[in-house]
């Protein structure tokens, strides 16, 4: 595989944060740098732009943000929609705007859960303990 070259001028608490990340994965900075850029940039079929910039901002984000976005429960409010058009599909069927609506909670959750699985794996990767983290 061919290579090119990228300078980067890297803020100073980002380099940090790689460098910590390289000592805790016994890589190089450059290694840890191409790790996460690589994360951030996903292969095979494209995301949305939102979902894409979603899971790009938390490649970049400290322990403490991902353990926050791990942890982050739905919207109770959002549950109980779901849950109510989920049933009453079942029961007797949903209105167009109910499908809409379903539709667009169903969205919603999936990038709760696709957000909360990333940072999940952010973590894990950077050597956290998950059960401990996210059982607390």
């Amino acid at each position: 595989m061919s290579t090119n070259t990228l300078i980067l001028h890297v803020p100073s608490p980002l380099y940090d944060q790689l460098k910590q990340l390289a000592v805790q994965t016994q890589r190089s900075v450059e290694e840890e740098t191409l790790a996460a850029l690589a994360m951030a940039v996903p292969e095979g079929p494209s995301l949305s732009g939102e979902l894409q910039e979603a899971m790009s901002s938390l490649a970049v984000q400290d322990t403490q943000a991902l353990i926050e976005a791990a942890r982050r429960p739905l919207g109770s409010d959002v549950v109980s929609e779901l849950q109510h058009l989920h049933d009453k599909r079942q029961r007797e069927g949903l209105s167009a705007a109910e499908t809409t609506r379903l539709t667009g909670l169903v969205r919603q959750y999936e990038r709760h859960m696709l957000v909360r699985a990333q940072a999940a794996a952010l973590l894990k990767k950077r050597g956290c303990q998950l059960t401990e983290l996210l059982d607390s």
